[in-house]
């Protein structure tokens, strides 16, 4: 082993220790820190951000990355190197001061969007996206290859490969064939009630449900710890360390679909190799592979009846006044029925990209100067009329409902589509091989998630998520699984042919 890797391993190791404080104090932020350590904490994270920084972008450090090629190293060393040199390069070409300037900011940001949305005011919060959206776009501007637009080099960061171009593409084919069968469900499909989900469920047994629910899925609380926050979110300090949050509301499946979200999530990053773990290959794939997993996890495994068959009956008897005379069948329908609604969190199965192509939309016009901050509420709202046919109330439910945007990640939303996209595929083939609905009856999900986490998990950035979906299904990726999914299963809930 040569000695350059072994100099490199220990300042990268180094490094991520500085980052996996900052993930500890963002954590400590959304869940049970109080109000008033806001201004200090920032401070702190700052200064960490320049330690970071200033260690990243070390000459010594570019040294080795340049040496470690030369070296014979195993396939997850060269991914810690290949995906080292790459953070390096993102963080080299900005000024160490605008770098910390920006960590300190969008460390106060999400308690400023979390006071503006609980007061309805988007005008507290303006000024503070104001100001993150021009440091994203100078950074932005500090990485673009010539000719390339500034959203391109923001959506590079969470799915490589994935520009405008080949997004709007994208989302055209989802629009020209989901729009209408909401229409149809609208106008034709056979009524699915859920009103029995709304109630007096108890944060208690919520919580209990939640963690009964995440641990049947396969998150494993020997390694992982769950909380509360405004927004839900998982994060990692390592595949022993993995944290995720939830909330609770009078809809009980919102909370029962966020817990199994995320705990997707966990699993996959609970699922990375222990040779790869706290490296910079020690992540997943890309945002739009890791939404695969908590969208495969919620949606083609947690609204799928045959997974209810073991885990209902332990539901009714846990809320027996609200869900004892509600059948398995009536409870099946009533989660995945297709309402249009205001909150991405809580759309339903059938609708949820649409939230996601609103928000491209958007970041698209903001980040290529066409539409500004001010337009933001306006323009949320008329989307929102036009492609789901409801209009938000306040801003609230409206233009603040997400977090992302507090924290700078402008670019994120799209996975979200694209990861529901991998996850048809991917569970598509996965039927091919095995029974998944005698897998779920047999509450066999350790065989489902083991197939995961050998095709997929453990691979962490050693392989891109294009090769990890042409790898594990043996084709490129193609949306046509998705939107067959989507329209076979919503046909056959509201009783309407197929097309």
């Amino acid at each position: 082993m040569g000695t350059n890797w072994e100099e490199l391993k220990t300042r990268l190791a180094e490094a991520r220790a500085v980052e996996e404080a900052m993930i500890l104090f963002e954590w400590d932020n959304e869940t049970l820190a109080p109000a008033g350590a806001m201004e200090l904490t920032a401070k702190t994270m700052e200064r960490l951000s320049g330690i970071y920084f200033r260690m990243m972008t070390d000459p010594r450090m570019g040294e080795l990355f340049e040496s470690c090629r030369e070296e014979a190293l195993t396939p997850e060393q060269q991914a810690a190197v290949r995906e080292g040199k790459k953070k390096r390069e993102e963080l080299a070409g900005i000024p160490r001061e605008e770098y910390e300037a920006y960590s300190g900011l969008t460390a106060r940001a999400s308690a400023v969007w979390a006071k503006a949305r609980s007061m309805k005011d988007f005008d507290l919060f303006a000024p503070v996206l104001e100001e993150i959206l021009s440091y994203k776009k100078r950074f932005a501007s500090y990485r673009a290859k010539e000719g390339q637009a500034l959203y391109d080099v923001m959506l590079d960061e969470f799915e490589e490969g994935f520009s405008m171009e080949k997004l709007d593409r994208f989302f055209h084919q989802l629009k020209a064939e989901i729009v209408p069968l909401i229409k149809r469900i609208r106008e034709e499909g056979r009524h699915c009630p859920a009103d029995f989900l709304e109630g007096d469920y108890s944060e208690e047994k919520q919580e209990k449900l939640g963690r009964f629910l995440a641990q049947y899925v396969g998150f494993d609380f020997e390694r992982g710890v769950m909380a509360v926050s405004a927004h839900p979110f998982t994060t990692a300090l390592h595949n022993r360390d993995v944290r995720l949050t939830t909330h609770y509301d009078r809809w009980v499946d919102h909370s029962i679909f966020s817990v199994i979200h995320e705990s997707g999530h966990g699993i996959y990053e609970q699922g990375i190799g222990d040779s790869l773990t706290g490296t910079p290959a020690g992540e997943g794939a890309s945002m739009g592979m890791h939404e695969s997993q908590s969208r495969f996890f919620e949606n083609m495994i947690g609204r799928n009846r045959a997974f209810w068959e073991p885990v209902y009956p332990e539901v009714q008897k846990l809320f027996p006044d609200q869900l004892g005379n509600v059948s398995l069948e009536e409870f099946y329908r009533a989660i995945n029925r297709a309402e249009p609604g205001p909150i991405r969190i809580d759309a339903d199965e059938l609708t949820y990209s649409l939230h996601i192509m609103i928000r491209y939309e958007l970041e698209k016009g903001l980040v290529a100067g066409d539409i500004g901050v001010a337009d933001l509420p306006g323009l949320w709202n008329e989307k929102y009329e036009e492609y789901l046919g409801v209009r938000p109330k306040d801003v609230s439910e409206g233009v603040l409902q997400d977090i992302h945007w507090s924290q700078g990640s402008m670019g994120y939303f799209p996975s979200y589509a694209l990861g529901s996209a991998f996850a048809a595929q991917i569970y598509a083939h996965m039927a091919e091989e095995m029974d998944m609905d005698g897998l779920l009856r047999a509450g066999r999900l350790d065989m489902i998630r083991e197939y995961l986490r050998e095709h997929i998990h453990r691979f962490g950035k050693m392989k891109t998520s294009r090769e990890l979906l042409k790898e594990t299904t043996g084709k490129e990726f193609d949306p046509g699984f998705y939107i067959d999914y989507l329209k076979e299963k919503f046909c056959r809930i509201y009783g309407l042919d197929g097309e």
